[in-house]
């Protein structure tokens, strides 16, 4: 117990212990890194194996969201654009003095000869056989078959389709055909020497009884005169998106056409501008 007093009273006053001090501190510094080896393991452990776990919970949490907002991301995108295409379709039918029934597209025709489309209107909804179909750009073809809700309709572009159709610039009358390809109409029995020219835009020009009056119906791409021949080789492209379109109007015309559609008569003004059904 003396000893022990006096080497404190020797450290506190006169600071002679502190040599001996510092050696014992480097003898036991081993110990201490020993003693305190096993909690510092535990920290490592649990800091980087968990923290590693974490991570790869994370980065799979994550690449869900990722897909989920790419998918959601994919609809907006399909939706915006259907926006825009129904707003087209809304605007167009400001122009139109006829009444509009909206169609959406469910079919299309498996044989690429067939140009026709299924819609999910019917009978039920006013649709009848030769009942105009439009889109936001032009005329696209006519109702052929029709049940209780569905119906079917010809697009303009199909090999046994035509239309009577007037130069919109100076009114000249011809029939325009379809040729069995979506981006193309042909232009019969046009004289050589007819004022038309490439550029000009087709209208129908409401003959035959069938197709109102007004509605734009392709663009005139090429011409080829032949000196040797009496008629000249007229190529159009179709306004609509025939190939495009997901949603339609379909065009009630007044009853007198619509009687007239559904016999299939032509008005005498035009004998030969009966369009031919399928």
């Amino acid at each position: 117990m003396l000893l022990v007093l006096s080497l404190i009273v020797l450290d506190l006053r006169y600071k002679r212990l502190e040599t001996t001090r510092s050696a014992l501190d480097m003898l036991g510094a081993p110990l201490y890194w020993l003693a305190d080896l096993a909690p510092r393991l535990r920290d490592w452990s649990e800091t980087h194996i968990q923290s590693r776990s974490r991570a790869l919970e994370e980065n799979e949490r994550l690449t869900r969201e990722n897909l989920v907002l790419q998918g959601r991301s994919q609809q907006m995108a399909a939706l915006q654009a259907e926006n825009v295409r129904l707003r087209g379709l809304l605007n167009s039918t400001a122009m139109l003095r006829d009444d509009m029934l909206v169609a959406e597209l469910i079919g299309v025709s498996p044989d690429p000869v067939r140009h026709q489309l299924v819609l999910n209107k019917g009978s039920n909804d006013g649709v009848f056989v030769g009942q105009p179909l439009i889109d936001a750009d032009g005329l696209m073809g006519q109702i052929v078959e029709v049940s209780a809700t569905t119906s079917r309709a010809l697009l303009i572009t199909d090999a046994t389709h035509s239309i009577p159709v007037q130069v919109n610039r100076n009114g000249v009358r011809a029939i325009a055909e379809g040729t069995g390809s979506l981006g193309e109409l042909e232009v019969r029995h046009v004289s050589a020497n007819t004022d038309i020219e490439t550029g000009d835009l087709l209208v129908t020009s409401g003959l035959g009884g069938r197709f109102p009056g007004g509605y734009p119906v392709a663009v005139v791409t090429a011409i080829e005169r032949d000196p040797g021949r009496m008629f000249a080789r007229v190529v159009a492209r179709p306004n609509a998106a025939l190939d495009r379109s997901r949603h339609v109007l379909l065009v009630f015309a007044p009853e007198s056409t619509k009687a007239a559609a559904a016999t299939g008569e032509a008005t005498p003004a035009d004998p030969t501008a009966t369009e031919v059904d399928p």
